[in-house]
């Protein structure tokens, strides 16, 4: 059984005593107003309508000028509050807000609006886009109607619960330019005679000789252009553009990165022969059986969490004077879009097979190309892969992602001449590179990590021996 207390200003101190209409099962128990100032409730659930003055509830509050829909309801061990404003004392007005956008952000930059005043809108139909740190989220409209006005501008702060927009549902009373007021009047073209006569001198009196009119002073002669000087490209070829939270982010995550780990590169070449092989062997097989194609991130998501199995010091992290040892493994793999760089975390990478990691490699992958990958996907992460050889890099110094401790980079497939048993043959090669934290991670562990990679690259059969 749960008690709620809302106390309320109300004008009269009369007791009405009369019932309030609530929506309740058979097991709720109905809800009276016998108090002028207080309103108790008692039940296992109920839902009521009510108008009322600034209140603070369970962390959401109740508007002093809108009608409020509100909802208690009980589970085993909290109550949770969900609210919806609805239209105004004209019953045709409702307001669009800024949605809640994840335990870590606290706000965001209104980016754009995708409608414009006077625009139908469906309901649950975004008509803003907020950006925040790692993600762009939709602002949508809660009901169905014509939008009025907006009430916030494009590149504002703006927070949980702020309002951005008034709908009407009706579509009455939206205000419409007229063609008169938009265009301005035209400057007038004719100009009196008087203006343009210039006016005589008057003429000197008798006797007098004409004085000459003193010569104004001619201008400093400009300074001659030193040969040497730089020819600079005028302003106007130069556009300033501000940075998207999402960049402006990156930047800071990755210079703290340079700023406070002693950042060290390690470096290896992997011959992709047997891997490569696998893959052509069985990958229709592949792709008939799990409906998904098998590629080489798979292969190298394997190889990491083997090469972290063995040496579990590269996937801890230093937290002020002690160590933390994590006892899972969640590979983090780097995603490029257009927006900027996203991380989406593969949750308990160790315990996955080919099939599982390529499912969902490919499903946060899509995620984060159409912008709708969440917070929840992206948090975490005890070990991070970027492969720059999808856009061709040979051989690069990855920036480790706080709060991890390395990254493993892999590069592109290049065909080089190298020497197999006495003969100098050609074999498909990728340079790759694991930068860490020297602080915790010493080079041995380094150097033997990167090598425990390249061993069950070139011999996955190494995955099912366990050796």
């Amino acid at each position: 059984m749960i008690w709620g207390t809302i106390r309320r200003k109300v004008a009269s101190s009369q007791v009405l005593g009369q019932a309030w209409k609530v929506r309740h099962g058979a097991s709720t128990q109905s809800c009276y107003r016998t108090v002028p100032k207080e309103a108790l409730f008692i039940g296992k659930g109920f839902e009521c309508v009510q108008s009322s003055s600034y209140h603070i509830l369970l962390g959401d509050h109740v508007s002093k000028t809108s009608r409020e829909a509100t909802s208690l309801y009980q589970t085993e061990s909290f109550i949770r509050l969900r609210n919806r404003s609805f239209s105004s004392d004209s019953g045709d007005l409702v307001e669009a807000v800024v949605p809640f956008m994840g335990e870590s952000i606290t706000d965001g930059t209104l980016a754009t609006f995708l409608k414009k005043p006077g625009d139908k809108v469906a309901i649950d139909e975004p008509i803003a886009q907020i950006e925040t740190d790692k993600v762009t989220i939709d602002v949508v409209s809660p009901q169905a109607g014509v939008i009025q006005k907006f009430v916030a501008k494009e590149g504002e702060t703006v927070e949980p619960g702020v309002k951005i927009a008034i709908i009407s549902k009706s579509g009455e009373g939206i205000e419409q330019v007229a063609p008169s007021d938009a265009q301005p009047e035209p400057p007038k073209e004719k100009e009196s005679a008087e203006k343009q006569v210039p006016k005589a001198e008057p003429a000197p009196a008798k006797g007098t000789t004409a004085q000459p009119k003193p010569r104004a002073p001619s201008p400093p002669p400009s300074p001659k252009r030193v040969a040497s000087e730089p020819q600079l490209p005028p302003k106007d070829r130069e556009r300033r553009v501000p940075m998207t939270r999402l960049r402006k982010r990156v930047a800071t995550r990755l210079k703290d990165s340079q700023n406070t780990f002693a950042l060290l590169t390690t470096f290896n070449e992997v011959d992709m022969t047997n891997l490569m092989k696998l893959r052509s062997d069985y990958k229709d097989a592949f792709v008939e059986k799990h409906g998904v194609k098998l590629g080489f991130m798979s292969g190298f998501v394997k190889a990491a969490v083997s090469a972290l199995e063995h040496l579990p010091i590269v996937n801890a992290v230093i937290d002020g004077d002690d160590i933390i040892y994590r006892d899972y493994i969640d590979i983090s793999i780097a995603v490029g879009t257009p927006k900027g760089l996203v991380v989406p975390v593969v949750r308990n990478a160790g315990g996955m097979n080919f099939a599982e990691i390529e499912k969902e490699i490919n499903t946060l992958a899509k995620k984060a190309a159409d912008g709708s990958i969440s917070i929840d996907e992206m948090a975490g992460g005890t070990f991070t892969i970027s492969n720059g050889g999808v856009y061709g890099s040979l051989l690069s110094t990855p920036i480790i992602n706080p709060p991890q401790s390395a990254i493993l980079g892999m590069h592109s497939i290049v065909n080089r001449p190298m020497v197999v048993g006495g003969n100098v043959v050609p074999r498909p090669m990728m340079y790759v590179a694991l930068t860490y934290d020297h602080r915790l991670i010493d080079g041995r562990e380094a150097v033997l990590f990167l090598r425990r990679i390249k061993d069950v690259v070139e011999d996955p059969r190494r995955l099912l021996l366990d050796v």
